[in-house]
C-alpha cells in the first residue's frame, strides 16, 4: 500500500467511525434529557468528518487519473482496500460507541454549565483532562450484546433495509468513480450518476428510517419505550451498518457496470 492510498484510507476511516458514532449522540441525548445538546456537539465531529471528505474526493480522483494513464488493473484492488478500511472503522465505532456516548454526557453537562461551545472546547483541550478522557473507556457490555436477540422492538425487515440503504450509501461514489475508469470516454458523466445508486439509500434512510428511528428517540426521552430497548436497537442497527459496508464490497462491481450502462446509454 502506497502513501497516496493509506492516505484515501485513513480519510474513509474517520468518515466512517464518526457516522458510526452518531448512535452514541442519540443515546447521550436520552441519558441526560438534552437530545438538541446532544446532537448540537456530536456536529463538531460532523465537521471533521465532512473535512475529511472534502480531501478524500480529490485524492481519489488523482488516483484514477494517474491509473488511466497506466493501468486501472489494480484499481480494483484499491478501492477494496478502502471499502475495507470504512469497514474496520465501523467495527471500531461499535466498540467504541459506548465510549464516546459516556463522553458526549459529560460533554453535554458542561455545555449547560459554561454556555458557549468555544468555552467548551477549551475546557476540554487541557492536557489534564485530555488525561482524564480515560475513564470513560469501556467496552460494549455482554447485556447489549445479547441485546441484538430482541433487536430492541425492531422488525427483520426494518433491519434488513438499514443493511441496503447503508450498503448503497456506501459505495454510490465509489461505484460512480470506479465506473469512470471502466468507461474513460464517459469518466465525467460517470462521476456525476453516483445519485443512480446514493438516491435509492436516500429514499430509504429519509422516508422509511430516520422517521421510525427519530420516534424511538422520543419515545425513549418521554419514557415511553424503556432505555434498555432503545440500546437493544441502537446496537441492532450498528450491526446492521457494519453488515451493509462489507455488503458494499460486494456491490462495488455491478454498481459500477450500471452506471457505466447508464453513461452510455445518455
Amino acid at each position: 500500500m502506497d502513501t497516496n492510498l493509506l492516505v484515501i484510507c485513513g480519510l474513509t476511516f474517520v468518515i466512517h467511525l464518526i457516522g458510526t458514532l452518531a448512535y452514541a449522540a442519540r443515546i447521550a441525548g436520552i441519558r441526560t434529557g438534552h437530545i438538541a445538546t446532544a446532537l448540537t456537539l456530536f456536529n463538531v465531529l460532523v465537521l471533521i468528518s465532512r473535512t475529511s471528505n472534502s480531501f478524500q474526493a480529490p485524492f481519489l480522483a488523482k488516483r484514477i487519473e494517474v491509473s488511466l494513464a497506466d493501468s486501472i488493473a489494480p484499481l480494483f484492488a484499491d478501492f477494496q482496500w478502502i471499502l475495507g478500511s470504512a469497514a474496520l472503522a465501523t467495527a471500531v465505532g461499535a466498540l467504541l460507541v459506548p465510549t464516546a456516548q459516556r463522553a458526549l454526557s459529560r460533554a453535554v453537562a458542561l455545555l449547560q454549565v459554561h454556555r458557549s461551545m468555544f468555552r467548551l472546547v477549551c475546557h476540554g483541550m487541557h492536557p489534564r483532562r485530555l488525561l482524564m478522557l480515560r475513564r470513560y473507556l469501556t467496552l460494549p457490555s455482554r447485556g447489549n450484546i445479547r441485546a441484538m436477540q430482541t433487536r430492541g422492538g425492531l422488525s427483520w425487515n426494518f433491519i434488513a433495509l438499514n443493511v441496503v440503504a447503508v450498503a448503497l450509501w456506501t459505495v454510490g461514489v465509489f461505484a460512480a468513480l470506479y465506473a469512470g475508469a471502466l468507461e474513460p470516454q464517459f469518466r465525467v458523466t460517470c462521476s456525476n450518476l453516483s445519485a443512480i445508486i446514493n438516491g435509492l439509500a436516500t429514499i430509504i434512510m429519509f422516508l422509511v428510517l430516520d422517521p421510525q428511528l427519530s420516534l424511538m428517540t422520543d419515545d425513549a426521552a418521554r419514557q415511553r419505550v424503556g432505555q434498555g430497548q432503545f440500546r437493544a436497537a441502537v446496537t441492532s442497527l450498528v450491526g446492521a451498518r457494519l453488515a451493509g459496508v462489507l455488503l458494499a464490497q460486494l456491490l462495488l462491481v455491478p454498481a459500477a457496470m450500471l452506471i457505466a450502462r447508464v453513461a452510455r446509454w445518455m
